[in-house]
């Protein structure tokens, strides 16, 4: 006997709450974490809290899960327990500015750093004018001048004495000095002294020769003496700045916790401030000078700032009270996760220098968690090569891909690396996951430990009530409606739907918060003050009214008989499949006719999909099962002798999925019994060689899709749908469905076998092989291996007739 049609209560799981004696999602108390995600959630602690190298973490999960959400809040719950990261400044490195230095800080002090340096310089800048603008230094520099002045003088003052008494004149010209006959005190005229007799001219010659040693000894110490008078001042400065900048810096250090490397680097400011004391005196307008600065520093505005060598760059500062850091870095390109250095245009060139590099997301994230999408991070060029290279080393290495390109209008530095100690948590799905274990040999050894969200769990009594406190913390905390218990038991009712399993929740938070707003949407135009069950059918209604368009265009099509659909009588070798369609988010079933013919042949099945190249490899599978089932079943004593035909009609996509082989296979029993089948029922379910039928996907959708177009036709109690056994506890069908199932004029029909289904779709029986090894008479098999060995008969005559005559 085939089996009964299913009962209504197996159509539908209701929700039943009544027991936890809420009203309202007011009166329950919120989760504090996600349910049916311990699994995930160990791993995410294990990663958290281990310390070797290597433990970074992967969450997998499909989107709107909350794995980011929690993920972010138990890493920010256990940041809050650990000491914030530490100060980083970058500082010039005086002896080689193209290197700057990287100084580590107690967290909270960078700023302090900065403040201090920059009084350091206001005030230097206020005090060296002052001094050396002051009557004591003035007069202690005229000094030096005159003193120097004076030995110069006498150098020269010696010479001319020497040239007076050889009757000679030292003569200052444009081109220096000049040694002349003396004429009453004055040089000699040219023709004056070509007149003097020849021993005259000689012996006058012999003594300018003489006194040009003299001059060329002078002009010799003349600029010896000014590296002494330059010394002398250099001194004079050093003194006065060594007692100015002394005190400053004494300043800098009170109650600073000086490292030894901060300490070796204010000392090397001490110095260099010292030897560029001049840099701080400024003219009485208030402008700086513009001459002796710093070769290879610019300002962010493209102007010089001589004093920009003495300041330092804020690299990356934390709040000491706000915990281990938790950075989420939603754009991860290489300058973003490692730093990068700006440049400023000035005359031509590309300039930079330490106050322009900028910290990356490894640098904010030093200490505590950086959190990353995995997709985008691998979507930007060089991105994930770097942050590879960051957790080999421990150390973040600034760079960019244009380093290489440098040219020689560009100035660029290498600033220090930084030491590096973050844990990295990638986010990302399955498919992801799995391709970069299986491309990339550093990830497994960098990312050890994968948080797996589920994106299902049980539905039972004691997660119900879970569930229905995950919906009150969302209502909660996005400040909807209240949810009255009905409308609560129907949200978990649709989380089953969209997993398609009555005994299962969605743990996908994502979807269920966007039903809530839809739903608190409903509420609020319908002035209600509490969210009630029909709040959330009218959402529910409403948004698959929103997206269904195309699946009203290709039911109209069957209505209007352009797509041949037929939902009543009996038709040989005509089923009707069923198939689900996916446009974006909205899914829905679809009827296709599916014929077979058979004739004499040589066992040859030709799939027309496959033939014409429409067919995927998984419905070219399906035939050959098909295939094998028939050939097992039948007739086996004698020759495969059938040839079979079987198609989609009116199919112009694509064919993939072998959930219509039992489709197929009821299509050619029907065809080679010559039993037509009724047409009021549509048949979904793949088959194995042994004849049992398993489940497939997307029940709820096929069974709604059929039903709507007999509905649009007018119902007739001979309607109704064949499912695999197996997807009975997939049921969760819409309310028009069971109404009409419960008042008898739609039936839905679960098989386990492809004889259970073939006597219901034909009425007549299947026949089981008796012993003596032949089918009942006028059953389906029977009929079945009846014309098959009719077939092979056939061709055993055509081979004899066909044969060469000796």
């Amino acid at each position: 006997m085939p089996p009964s049609a299913l009962p209504v209560d197996a159509l539908y799981r209701h929700s039943d709450l009544s027991t936890l004696g809420f009203r309202t999602t007011k009166e329950l108390e919120p989760v504090e974490t996600l349910i049916g995600q311990d699994r995930a959630l160990e791993a995410v602690r294990f990663a958290a809290r281990m310390r070797a190298r290597g433990y970074n973490l992967f969450v997998i999960g499909p989107k709107g899960s909350g794995k980011h959400a929690a993920v972010q809040g138990y890493l920010g719950d256990r940041a809050e327990r650990f000491p914030a990261g530490d100060d980083w400044v970058y500082v010039n490195d005086f002896d080689d500015p193209h290197r700057p230095i990287a100084l580590r800080l107690p967290p909270g002090r960078a700023g302090d750093l900065n403040r201090r340096i920059e009084k350091l310089i206001d005030d230097l800048t206020a005090s060296v004018a002052a001094v050396l603008e002051g009557e004591d230094y003035r007069t202690r520099r005229e000094a030096i001048d005159r003193d120097f002045a004076t030995q110069n003088e006498s150098l020269f003052e010696s010479v001319a004495l020497a040239a007076k008494k050889k009757d000679l004149v030292l003569v200052r010209t444009e081109q220096g000095f000049a040694i002349a006959p003396e004429d009453g005190g004055k040089p000699m005229a040219q023709e004056k002294f070509n007149a003097l007799p020849q021993v005259r001219r000689e012996r006058l010659q012999e003594d300018i020769e003489a006194i040009q040693v003299l001059l060329r000894d002078a002009l010799h110490k003349a600029p010896l003496l000014e590296r002494d008078r330059q010394k002398a001042i250099r001194a004079l400065n050093d003194s006065v700045a060594r007692s100015l900048v002394d005190e400053e810096i004494a300043e800098v250090r009170e109650g600073l916790d000086v490292s030894a490397e901060l300490d070796a680097w204010i000392a090397s400011l001490k110095e260099d401030l010292v030897g560029n004391i001049h840099l701080f005196a400024q003219p009485a307008d208030g402008h700086k000078p513009q001459g002796h600065k710093p070769q290879g520093q610019s300002d962010p505005n493209g102007s010089t700032d001589p004093l920009r060598r003495f300041r330092v760059n804020v690299f990356v500062t934390h709040d000491p009270t706000a915990g281990a850091p938790v950075v989420i870095e939603d754009h991860p390109t290489l300058g973003r996760i490692v730093g990068r250095i700006e440049y400023r245009s000035q005359m031509g060139s590309m300039l930079t220098d330490f106050t322009l590099i900028r910290p990356g997301a490894l640098h904010c994230a030093n200490g505590g968690y950086l959190l990353i999408d995995a997709l985008k991070l691998l979507q930007q060029p060089f991105a994930w090569d770097a942050l590879k290279r960051a957790l080999y080393n421990a150390r973040v290495s600034i760079e960019s891909p244009q380093d290489a390109a440098t040219t020689a209008l560009a100035v660029s530095i290498q600033p220090t690396d930084i030491p590096l100690a973050v844990k990295v948590v990638l986010f990302g799905d399955q498919r992801l996951y799995h391709a970069l274990a299986a491309a990339d040999p550093d990830f497994g050894d960098l990312f050890k430990v994968a948080a797996d969200f589920d994106d299902i769990m049980e539905r039972d009594d004691e997660h119900d009530a879970l569930y229905a406190r995950l919906i009150a913390t969302i209502q909660k905390k996005e400040t909807l409606r209240p949810l009255d218990r009905k409308a609560v038991e129907r949200v978990i009712e649709h989380c089953s739907r969209i997993v398609e399993d009555k005994d299962r929740v969605t743990t996908r938070v994502g979807l269920v918060a966007d039903l809530l707003r839809e739903a608190d949407y409903q509420a609020r135009e319908r002035g209600h003050k509490t969210v009630v069950r029909d709040d959330v059918e009218a959402a529910l209604e409403a948004a698959r009214r929103r997206s269904d368009r195309i699946e009203r265009r290709m039911r109209e099509q069957v209505l209007r008989e352009t797509m041949l659909i037929d939902t009543e009588g009996g038709a040989v070798g005509q089923v009707n499949g069923l198939s689900v369609l996916q446009i974006g988010t909205h899914a829905f079933g679809r009827p296709t006719r599916i014929t077979a013919r058979v004739r004499t042949g040589t066992g040859r099945f030709v799939d027309i999909e496959r033939e014409v190249e429409l067919g995927g490899p998984l419905h070219s599978k399906g035939v050959l099962i098909l295939q094998g089932y028939l050939g097992a079943t039948y007739a086996t004593d004698v020759p495969a002798s059938v040839q079979a035909s079987l198609v989609f009609e009116q199919s112009y996509g694509g064919v993939d999925g072998d959930s219509a082989s039992s489709t197929e296979l009821y299509a050619l029993l029907s065809a080679l019994s010559d039993v037509p089948i009724r047409q009021g029922v549509a048949v979904t379910g793949s088959v194995n060689q042994m004849g049992e039928v398993q489940a497939i996907g997307g029940v709820n959708e096929k069974i709604e899709g059929f039903f709507d177009i007999c509905a649009e036709r007018g119902l007739t109690g001979d309607q109704g749908v064949l499912i695999p056994v197996a997807n009975t506890r997939h049921l969760m069908l819409k309310q028009e469905v069971r109404d009409a199932v419960k008042d008898g004029r739609f039936g839905i029909w679960a098989v386990s076998t492809i004889a259970e289904g073939i006597e219901i779709l034909t009425g007549v029986p299947a026949g089981v092989r008796g012993p003596d090894g032949d089918f009942p008479k006028g059953t389906i098999n029977a009929r079945v291996e009846a014309r098959m060995r009719a077939f092979a008969e056939a061709r055993r005559r055509f081979a004899v007739h066909a044969a060469p005559e000796a």
